[in-house]
């Protein structure tokens, strides 16, 4: 994000506990404008988005929110004894949006762009809220877990422990072992090998642009075509010469698609 974004917190009550959350506005001079909500991948934050959201957001002529979800940047971190369990993603989906949303007014279905865990999460909301979502931008999702995910978050594993990793993350998030640890272990503990959402993203309503990279080492294309497959209309991007993470890797042709996509009239 830029300088010119202004970091602000919102209080919300999750687990028992006051927590903090990060967040920065985007084009609020764009009033009347649909708004899109940035959810961000496993390890990522406000300010790991960089300049992404910024782009999009005046390419499509909206309003954007980015923020950190718990734990990660600068938003409360966890408990030193706080664990997550399979669920989490649930849990942030059906608990933590809708009190991020109420403690900052937000009424009006926005538009949500999730990245990996993010788009996840986005799908989760849009699950249990049909008429609460304007429409799904989704960059590499997860809706099942694949061996080819597993043995790269082992890999992350030891690099977060024999490399610099920690200090390179360190840079976009207050505690890094609270963010780096949450994701990881949880991804690892042998019950999320059972975790599948594809029965629930089935009562989906609103429109879904789904992007993957085909070189995606965190999943394989059935990610994205599976969604396809429970939410009819899903409109699908492969992306080639690209990994997991397509707005760093092909920004200027998620950027050109998904303002398409926000820019089709639909009936209410």
């Amino acid at each position: 994000m830029t300088q010119a974004s202004t970091t602000q917190f919102a209080s919300i009550t999750w687990r028992g506990r006051t927590v903090q959350i990060e967040h920065q506005w985007i084009g609020v001079e764009r009033s009347a404008a649909p708004l899109i909500v940035f959810l961000h991948e496993g390890l990522g934050s406000v300010a790991m988005w960089k300049d992404f959201p910024e782009r999009l957001c005046a390419a499509a002529g909206v309003r954007g929110l980015v923020f950190s979800r718990p734990a990660y940047g600068r938003s409360t971190p966890r408990e030193a004894d706080e664990t997550w369990d399979v669920d989490f993603m649930h849990r942030q989906a059906h608990e933590v949006l809708p009190a991020f949303f109420e403690a900052l007014g937000i009424t009006e279905g926005p538009w949500l762009l999730g990245h990996s865990d993010g788009g996840s999460i986005a799908l989760l909301y849009a699950a249990r809220f049909p008429e609460a979502v304007r429409g799904l931008v989704l960059m590499a999702p997860h809706i099942f877990v694949e061996d080819v995910t597993i043995t790269n978050i082992e890999i992350a594993r030891d690099a977060y422990r024999s490399t610099d990793l920690p200090a390179k993350l360190g840079r976009y998030h207050d505690d890094a072992d609270s963010a780096f640890w949450g994701w990881n272990r949880i991804w690892l503990h042998p019950p999320f090998r059972q975790w599948n959402i594809e029965a629930e993203i089935g009562a989906i309503r609103a429109p879904v642009l789904a992007i993957q990279g085909v070189d995606d080492e965190y999943g394989t294309l059935e990610q994205i075509r599976g969604i396809a497959r429970r939410v009819p209309g899903t409109q699908l991007l492969e992306l080639p010469a690209c990994g997991h993470s397509p707005h760093r890797d092909q920004p200027e042709a998620v950027i050109a698609v998904a303002t398409d996509f926000i820019s089709i009239p639909r009936s209410a």
